[in-house]
């Protein structure tokens, strides 16, 4: 962290005056620009945590298959928890946070209809490892 920082204040001192002054105005606008788009994916996860709890749970006891609406659900809810971690690292540009929007993309693919064993058997091998990463080998307390 520190050497992120240190690198990232010898940047900023770096080059002429008007150098200076537009790397600091390009990355004050790039910081609010992956603000509101973070603000954009949460508010669009919201709206799709509404209409599952709405319209998704019920399907599960009117519906004629509730295996297939279960599967259909399983996947909406691992969007969404895609969409917040991606709002995270949006925000915060953790690593974590990258990691474990690579654990729910490869969860959501191994919750799918059409996977085959093979596709199962290296999307756990795949979840082990990025678990493995990232409780040992990523810097910081896991929460």
């Amino acid at each position: 962290m520190a050497i992120e920082s240190q690198a990232m204040k010898d940047a900023a001192t770096e080059g002429t005056g008007l150098e200076k002054y537009v790397n600091g105005h390009v990355g004050n606008f790039i910081h609010l620009f992956l603000t509101v788009l973070a603000v954009l994916v949460m508010g669009a996860a919201c709206i799709a945590l509404f209409e599952i709890v709405h319209r998704g749970f019920p399907e599960l006891w009117r519906g004629p298959d509730a295996y297939q609406t279960l599967h259909q659900l399983l996947q909406n809810i691992l969007l969404l928890a895609i969409a917040g971690e991606l709002g995270l690292l949006l925000l915060f540009h953790r690593t974590s946070a990258a990691v474990e929007v690579v654990m729910f993309v490869i969860a959501r693919r191994m919750v799918a209809t059409d996977v085959t064993a093979f596709d199962l058997l290296m999307g756990s091998a795949a979840l082990s490892a990025l678990l493995v990463v990232r409780f040992y080998y990523l810097p910081g307390k896991p929460k």
